[in-house]
Formats: C-alpha cells, structure tokens, sequence
C-alpha cells in the first residue's frame, strides 16, 4: 500500500508540473501587455519600461517561470496587478466561498442522485424508473446558469425562503450557509443527473451478477439483496463520475457565483480577466488544477476502501 501511494504522489508531482507548465505558457501567449493595460495608452515608453520592469516581466519567460514556480512552492503567489495585494491572500479569502460552496454541491448531487438511481434501478421499467431517467435528461439538457435564475426568481424572489445573492460571511454561519444553499443546488442538479444514469446502470448491472441471484436464492428479500450486495459493488463506477464531476462543479462555480454575485474564486477569476491581472489568473487556475488533482487522488485510494480486491491488487 505505501508502494501504491508512493506512485500515486509521484504521478500528482508529474502531473503538477506539466499543468503549471501549461498555465504559464498559456498566459505567456495571450495578446496584450499587463504594464501597458494598467498606464493606458499615453505612458511613455520610460514609463512602461519602468513598471515593467517593477512587475518583473522583463526577464526571460523561463526565469519568469522558474520564479513563479519557486513562489508557489514557498506559498508566495506574487502581488495583483489590479488589488495590489498577495494572490495569495486574494484566493485564501476566496477559497473561504468557493470550497463549501462545492462540497454543498457535492454532498446535494450524491443526496439527491443515489435515492434515484437505487430506487430507478430496483424496478426497471417502473413508475420510478421513468421518472429518474426524465429528471436525468431535463438536468443535463438545462445549464447550471439558467437553473440559478430560475431558483432566485421562485425560491428567492416568489416565495421568499432563501437570499438572491451575496454572501454575508462566516461570523454567523447560518446565514452563510443559507446563502450558499441556491447557489450550490444550481450546481448540482445537472451533476446529480449525470450521477443518476451511472447509479442506475451500474446497480441495475451487479443485479444481474451470479452472486445477486444466489443471495435471492438463498432467500434474501429484493431490498436486502440490493442495498446489501449490489449497492456496495456497483460504487466504483459512481466514485469514478463523482471524482470527474469535481472539475464540472469548479467551471460551473465562475458562472454561478456570477449569478448569485458570490466573492469565491470563480468570480475573482471572471474579474481578473475582465482587468488582465494574468497573475492572478494563472494562480488562480493552478489552485483549481490542484484541487481537481488532489480530489482525483483522493478518489483513487477510496477505490482501495470500497473494493477489496483493488486493496490487494494495490
């Protein structure tokens, strides 16, 4: 098992580096100048040369990259070009919104997408099959976007029960998290859609395996012979969409917290494009990277817990 996780660490280093080193050549390529954004079209060429030599751009790309990555492994991000603060202090403010929001989001998908896809599963072609596989194709087909919209005009606009927007922060939590219930279930209904049809498929699958059939043989009921042995067997597949779903509910968070005017990452990033602070956005991709990176890490050693024989094979 150390072994297994020894490769496994090294595979997330690789993988690290290889992002970073995409990001930075991605930013490197984009048109535009940040020195010139920031003093306009009148700067004299003294002037432009001056901050950008203060801005450290005038280095070569692969110290520039070398620097950048040295201050990533120290936890220094650089300072804003627009805030004229550390990146790193920005996204610790803004992590603060963007990681509950998701984990909410995550834990509402799961909530709402196992119920279905068992109870789908457990009477194929029933009233509760039917009615899972047309809610898994309306959440795919509409936007996570548009879903917000529709949430703040009826839940919050007509009825009244939850905030349209903004974030009061966590020194009274309930507010906080009443604040992010909107937001994060527009996230996860198209995720939980998704995750409905692999719960389905996958538990309607192990129903069908030899070691099922000899439980209800042996005179297990239908429900202890499907939450006993093939709702335990038929996770693999689900963990494996949950862990992608990660990366979707990140993309989808520069959009909703858009919607719901909330302070996390996805919209420092949407701002921070709008201005071309490419420091703040090529860390701000990093940390996304990563997280996505970690969660798929996280993800591959649950195999080992859920699957004994992937704990042995390991």
């Amino acid at each position: 098992m150390l072994r297994h996780l020894a490769r496994r660490a090294a595979g997330f280093a690789v993988t690290f580096l290889l992002i970073s080193v995409l990001v930075f050549g991605m930013m490197e390529i984009v048109p535009g100048d940040p020195a010139s954004a920031m003093l306009g079209t009148s700067a004299t060429p003294e002037t432009l040369a001056a901050l950008r030599a203060q801005m450290g751009l005038d280095a070569p790309a692969v110290i520039r990259y070398l620097r950048w990555l040295g201050g990533l492994a120290t936890g220094d991000m650089g300072v804003s070009y627009t805030y004229g603060v550390p990146v790193g202090a920005l996204i610790r403010e803004r992590l603060a919104v963007t990681l509950p929001l998701t984990g909410l989001a995550v834990l509402l998908a799961v909530g709402i997408a196992l119920p279905l896809g068992v109870t789908a599963a457990s009477r194929p072609g029933g009233v509760a099959d039917g009615a899972a596989t047309l809610y898994a194709q309306a959440g795919i087909a509409v936007p996570n976007f548009w879903i917000g919209l529709l949430l703040i005009m009826v839940v919050a606009l007509g009825l009244g029960w939850l905030p349209a927007g903004g974030f009061p922060g966590w020194g009274e939590p309930v507010s906080g998290l009443r604040a992010l219930l909107l937001p994060a279930l527009a996230l996860a209904i198209p995720q939980s859609a998704v995750l409905t049809r692999v719960t389905r498929a996958s538990v309607v699958e192990v129903m069908n395996e030899d070691f099922v059939r000899t439980a209800r043989a042996k005179g297990a009921s239908v429900s202890r012979a499907l939450w006993r042995h093939a709702v335990p067997n038929a996770l693999v597949p689900v963990i494996t969409m949950l862990g992608l779903q990660i990366s979707f509910l990140i993309g989808g968070a520069v959009l909703v917290e858009n919607v719901f005017t909330l302070p996390g990452m996805g919209r420092l990033a949407w701002q921070a494009l709008a201005q071309r602070d490419l420091i703040v956005i090529q860390n701000v991709v990093m940390v996304f990277a990563t997280i996505v990176i970690v969660v798929n890490l996280g993800v591959d050693l649950l195999y080992t817990v859920v699957d004994p024989r992937l704990r042995k094979r390991a």
